[in-house]
């Protein structure tokens, strides 16, 4: 009998591909899958007893922002923690290159509270930064849009000239002869907020003629959310590009049921030919940055522009006015929950709702936003409670939705309240939607976090269990893996995965980091 380097033996089998699960050993040899057989057929010199276990292909998270975070925090305890071997990065919009006024991309990124060095310029020079600093896991890389905008044109709220919507086209190109996956919209986000269909079309036919995905998080998620599926159903059926609907949500009660809606036009739209499948998070509470509640126009010149505007009484005022317009619609302010900010006044109030601080200072809660938004440089992350359950459900209930945490907290400990997402996502899915509620069963909660987005990336050598793949490998508890986070408490880590490895190497063992970090940033030219 042939002795293998790492044998996992006696779990049950569950591939990814949506196949009920086999009893079974899987072996290791070389960062591959060497063999997979019977229980106590295949021999290692390294032996995982997964008993009881579930084993699974690594998990693959299509939408995260951890480029913002992976070279300060390498060794991504909260997603080993989960079973993520892989980060999808660049979403909504935002990526940390190509840099063009440094200034300015980290003033626009501040919000995402970014623990990296900014020491390049381009896709490639990141990779190769974030490649030294020996990540435990992989990212596959896309780049976002406003990022391009900054680069080519600055933050002003106006269409590009020609030679601008060149330069972008350029640096899209220069990005895809890096390695990167994908190009991404945030729709929401100045500068991306301020570009016309027309511009955002031209960019997807670029990244359609590299064979990269679009990924975007669309115009609006509220009461114009059919509208921006159309827009980006039309975007991809024009260009030929593969489309991700980013975290798919119906913000705000009046819109709530609207997912329904949307994935019967994803649905009519694969139907036709279009290459468009989505992703969610399993939570009724988006996290993102407080100016995205305000007018678009107000971020006219970035955040330097809106704190001009809010030191002036009358355009603080129409400000004002904006937001409140908002409230009862589509934002309610006793669910905008302050979740970071930097040193200031407002601190202490992480933690709080617009609302509650507006009470206590005796404004209106659009006055309390626009005081911690002045107070702040404009760099404040929040919580938005705002979705509906059966919203939730319906998607991660969809074949053709994968799951995806659009989180970027990697460390184990820090300051202030981040979305519970980064820590629980997957095991949330396992443990609630799985286990306990049965909205999914094993093996099709596994496809949605494996095989479905490695299909939508392009890999063909993740995602899967089977013979020549790369051992990217998830072993966990079906009766005890759960999330731990909290809204109140987010900073505990997830629990239930005994083993993962990485390239064949164990990451996690008995259920702990074991300092091991052989991930890398994987490069679409030449996928590892």
């Amino acid at each position: 009998m042939a002795e293998y380097e790492y044998v996992i033996s006696g779990g049950l089998l569950v591939d990814g591909t949506g196949a009920p699960g086999v009893e079974g050993d899987l072996a290791v040899d070389a960062g591959r899958i060497a063999a997979i057989g019977g229980t106590g057929t295949l021999r290692g010199r390294d032996t995982v007893d997964a008993t009881g276990r579930i084993v699974a292909p690594g998990f693959i998270d299509l939408h995260s922002h951890a480029d913002f975070s992976a070279e300060g925090w390498p060794e991504a305890t909260t997603q080993l923690h989960q079973g993520v071997t892989t980060l999808v990065t660049g979403n909504c919009g935002w990526s940390p290159f190509p840099v063009g006024s440094l200034e300015g991309l980290r003033a626009a990124t501040a919000f995402l509270h970014p623990e990296i060095s900014w020491r390049w310029t381009g896709a490639g020079d990141f990779a190769d930064v974030v490649d030294g600093a020996a990540p435990a896991i992989n990212l596959a890389l896309q780049v976002g849009h406003s990022s391009l905008r900054l680069a080519a044109m600055g933050d002003a709220d106006r269409a590009p000239t020609p030679a601008e919507l060149d330069a972008m086209l350029a640096l899209l190109r220069r990005c895809a002869a890096d390695g990167v996956f994908g190009f991404s919209t945030g729709l929401i986000y100045a500068p991306g907020a301020f570009a016309a269909a027309a511009e955002v079309r031209a960019l997807v036919a670029e990244a359609a003629a590299a064979d990269l995905l679009y990924s975007t998080h669309m115009r609006n998620e509220s009461s114009a959310l059919i509208d921006a599926v159309v827009e980006a159903i039309a975007a991809a059926e024009d260009t030929g590009a593969r489309l991700e609907v980013s975290h798919l949500k119906a913000m705000g009660p009046e819109n709530h049921g609207a997912v329904v809606r949307a994935l019967e036009l994803i649905d009519a739209a694969r139907e036709r030919g279009v290459d468009v499948t989505a992703d969610v998070y399993p939570y009724t509470a988006s996290s993102t940055t407080l100016t995205s509640r305000l007018a678009t126009w107000a971020m006219d010149g970035g955040t330097d522009g809106l704190l001009r505007r809010l030191a002036d009484p009358g355009e603080r005022e129409r400000v004002a006015d904006a937001l409140r317009a908002r409230f009862g619609r589509d934002v309610d302010p006793e669910g905008v929950v302050l979740a970071a900010l930097p040193d200031g006044p407002y601190s202490a109030d992480v933690g709080s709702s617009i609302a509650d601080i507006g009470r206590r200072d005796g404004v209106d809660p659009a006055e309390a936003a626009l005081r911690v938004l002045a107070a702040h440089q404009g760099a404040v992350s929040i919580v938005n409670h705002a979705m509906s359950e059966a919203d939730v459900t319906a998607a991660l209930r969809h074949p053709q939705v994968s799951v995806a945490s659009d989180g970027w907290v990697m460390r184990p400990t820090g300051e202030g309240r981040p979305h519970p997402r980064s820590f629980g996502t997957f095991t949330r899915v396992l443990g609630h939607y799985v286990r306990d509620s049965g909205v999914l069963d094993w093996p099709e909660a596994v496809r949605k976090m494996t095989a479905l987005p490695a299909a939508r990336l392009g890999l063909t050598d993740r995602g899967r269990l089977a013979p020549g793949l790369v051992a990217d490998i998830a072993v966990f508890d079906p009766a005890t893996v759960a999330e731990h986070s909290t809204f109140a408490d987010p900073w505990r880590l997830s629990t239930g995965f005994d083993t993962v490895l990485v390239a064949g190497r164990p990451v996690l063992a008995d259920g702990v980091p074991t300092g091991e970090r052989p991930g890398a940033v994987l490069r679409k030219s030449r996928n590892r």
